[in-house]
């Protein structure tokens, strides 16, 4: 990876339905260049898709919350099943601390959440933040594009 393909990426990140045209005026180079490296970024597993960067809380979803729980080795593939079901979680971490897991999950009432906080019970104990703002993000990350 060269410095062209980052700076590929940096567009992409901020732009996913960037054209090649744009991508390739932006990089000073051909549009079957760029195209090119796309597809060869795409190809070795730096691209993994494209989506839309979608505003939750103007389709109802007021609350963001972030639930820490400490899932035991033997009952994780049973929870990983549980969750992988439960559409309002959008994110699942494997993390270190005093939790072993990560969920970040969005509900349209505090009664939705508090009922998904009930059904985790079963796993471990849960810890639940919700965050009243988010002044940073979700962003991509900026790649450096000379050479490092």
């Amino acid at each position: 990876m060269d410095k062209l393909d980052r700076k590929i990426l940096n567009i992409i990140q901020e732009d996913g339905r960037a054209s090649i045209k744009s991508i390739a005026e932006k990089c000073f180079i051909s549009a079957p260049s760029a195209s090119v490296r796309l597809q060869n970024l795409e190809n070795h597993g730096f691209i993994n898709g494209y989506t839309a960067n979608v505003n939750y809380e103007k389709l109802g979803y007021l609350i963001k919350a972030f639930v820490r729980i400490d899932v035991s080795y033997v009952e994780m593939p049973k929870f990983v099943d549980f969750i992988s079901k439960i559409p309002n979680v959008v994110e699942c971490n494997y993390i270190t601390g005093d939790a072993s897991v990560q969920l970040k999950v969005f509900y349209k009432t505090m009664t939705e959440l508090n009922e998904f906080n009930a059904s985790l019970k079963e796993f471990g104990y849960s810890h639940t933040n919700v965050a009243f703002t988010t002044n940073i993000g979700p962003r991509p990350l900026k790649l450096p594009e000379d050479d490092e």
